[in-house]
């Protein structure tokens, strides 16, 4: 048997490179590596880049400016998995860049981000696509984006993902699209509030909280909120307030059910599962300011309601806001207070806080903070309003002085309020008399100048309540309140040239005063007012017949007559018929300051006997 002879290798063809590995430790390098047509160098050039953008912010603007962005757009639609799930896994870290934020936007890359979303898709793809919708969904453009290339419905189905982190994206996305009404009103037809009430189960809280936020928006929709409530969605946030070691949780639990409440219906349901109480006891025994204020603030968006104002009766609502105006927090106090203003429109609460409230509210009045004194007046004036027995009680806690102190406040809906109250005191002579004892008229000199037309309408209606006797007017001039009233006659504004009409209507009640406002020229602007059809007012009409009526001899030279309840002093001055006003007035002035006894040439005087 012969020798074998070994047979020769055959050489490899001349025209196949033999297998190089490439390694390099230039991120440049790398980026150049994405236009390779190589599948395997396409994937771990992807993977390189993805550890070398996770160290921080300065590498991805490093990768944005080396012109990696782009050609990583294309390989999101790669046909190889591999590259397509490194590619998505990149951008899901880089789009918390805002710089990268911008380019992909520019470069439309959302129907491709969203196409990732696909149920076909690996888990860790669902991550990294939603990681990257999440973070370009901060910004409106990309939102606006998001939901017309439709990556609403998808994110919905993500929530019931097994991953939490895809959950967690998903429901932080969809938190920021619903930012946006016409995202917010697709939901509904979506059924997207099962999947989010499901989330509550979650042993994350950052899911939870996130899901909560997400309700807290939506549920400002009518239609979202009855889908809660058919989902028995009330029960579910009851539980979480229940739950004292998810009291992280309580507050945007609470926001969630303040929106519920305005509905009639989840309002009766609530009631009637015994969870109206549970809140209202939760509210009164937390220790949470944050939690009492969002109680508070719940109690006030359904109390709006006036079925709803008789359940919280019923519920004895009124002991709770009163615990909780005693609370520490300046927010607490200010939801408490505007809860009260809410549910005085009731007139069963309104008695109630006669004995029990107002004295609080009134100390609050005395606070360092601007806001709890607006918000307690605010109380405070819809409580007195129509209701003299509450305006004596305010006027017994001691609440004139602080609120004449809040007539010089630099917040307007403090001043308005304060007028009110004392506005709604002063209908009662005694209390009248007391507030004009605090220096009133001075201390409404202010308001009148105000540029604020709804404090400007309160503070004439105040003058028109306390400017009732001689001494209160004389004050009113001394103080130089007649100028600023009397300009307020000129307002384009109805109820601000309203309340000043009657204003002046009171002040004209002495012939000194008419005489003095005259002057000033009221009786000009009250003529050019009753003139017009849409300006004049049953105020502005009777003012300027009172001015007229204290001021006879004015009124013989604008009218050629006086009627028979026109009773003429002697000292009378007949200057004939109306001519030029501003000299007639000077003139008439002139002889109300100085009478004379003697008939000068020319001149006629009147006595009451020869008239």
């Amino acid at each position: 048997m012969g020798k074998k002879i070994k047979k020769e290798a055959e050489p490899p063809p001349k025209d196949v490179f033999d297998p190089l590995t490439i390694e390099s430790k230039k991120v440049a390098t790398v980026v150049l590596m994405l236009n390779s047509p190589e599948e395997e160098i396409l994937a771990k050039a992807c993977e390189a880049i993805y550890k070398f953008a996770l160290k921080g912010e300065e590498n991805k603007t490093t990768l944005l400016e080396l012109g990696a962005v782009e050609p990583l757009t294309k390989l999101l639609t790669h046909e190889d998995k591999i590259v397509r799930r490194n590619a998505t896994m990149i951008f899901g870290i880089m789009a918390s860049n805002n710089d990268v934020k911008k380019l992909l936007r520019e470069l439309d890359v959302m129907n491709s981000v969203i196409a990732q979303l696909a149920p076909e898709e690996e888990v860790v793809i669902h991550e990294f696509a939603s990681l990257c919708l999440a973070n370009m969904s901060a910004e409106y453009t990309s939102k606006v984006q998001i939901f017309e290339h439709g990556g609403l419905e998808p994110l919905i189905r993500l929530l019931s993902s097994p991953d939490p982190d895809v959950k967690k994206n998903s429901i932080e996305c969809i938190y920021n699209l619903v930012q946006d009404f016409k995202c917010r009103a697709t939901l509904p037809e979506l059924n997207a509030i099962p999947p989010i009430l499901e989330l509550f189960k979650s042993e994350y809280p950052i899911i939870q909280l996130l899901a909560l936020k997400t309700l807290g928006v939506i549920t400002n929709d009518k239609e979202s909120r009855a889908m809660l409530r058919d989902n028995q969605g009330m029960d579910h946030l009851i539980k979480i307030l229940e739950a004292k070691e998810l009291n992280d949780l309580h507050i945007e639990a609470l926001s969630v059910i303040a929106n519920c409440l305005e509905d009639m219906d989840t309002m009766v349901q609530i009631q009637q599962t015994g969870g109206l109480k549970k809140l209202l006891v939760f509210a009164e025994n937390s220790t949470i300011p944050d939690i009492q204020k969002n109680a508070a603030k719940a109690i006030t968006k359904a109390a709006y309601e006036p079925e709803n104002r008789k359940f919280f009766h019923e519920q004895e609502v009124e002991k709770c806001l009163v615990t909780l105006l005693g609370s520490e927090s300046d927010g607490t106090k200010i939801a408490a207070s505007q809860a009260i203003s809410v549910m005085c429109e009731n007139s069963a609460s309104k008695e109630f806080f006669n004995h029990q409230g107002i004295p609080q509210l009134v100390q609050l009045l005395k606070s360092d903070n601007e806001e709890v004194r607006e918000a307690a007046a605010l109380a405070l004036a819809n409580l007195t309003t129509c209701n003299p027995t509450n305006a004596n009680a305010a006027a017994e806690a001691d609440g004139i002085d602080p609120l004449v102190n809040i007539l010089s406040s630099k917040r307007d809906g403090a001043v308005a309020n304060a007028a009110t109250v004392l506005t709604n005191m002063a209908m009662q002579e005694a209390l009248r008399v007391s507030i004009q004892n605090h220096d009133i008229m001075h201390a409404l000199i202010g308001p009148l100048h105000s540029a604020n037309m709804v404090v400007q309408s309160k503070a004439a209606l105040t003058i028109a309540a306390t400017a009732c006797d001689a001494e209160a007017r004389t004050e009113l001039r001394n103080s130089g309140g007649l100028e600023p009233l009397i300009e307020l006659l000129r307002s384009k504004n109805d109820e601000v040239r309203r309340h000043a009409s009657w204003a002046v209507m009171v002040c004209a009640g002495d012939e000194l005063m008419a005489a003095e406002l005259c002057r000033l020229g009221a009786l000009e602007i009250l003529e050019e007012i009753n003139l017009s059809v849409t300006r004049k007012n049953k105020f502005s009409e009777v003012a300027y017949n009172k001015l007229l009526n204290n001021h006879l001899s004015l009124k013989y030279s604008q009218t050629g007559y006086l009627s028979s309840s026109n009773i003429i002093s002697d000292g009378f001055y007949d200057y004939g018929r109306k001519r030029n006003r501003n000299l007639l007035l000077d003139e008439i002035l002139l002889l109300a300051k100085v009478p004379l006894k003697k008939k000068d040439p020319g001149q006629v005087f009147i006595t009451q006997k020869s008239w």
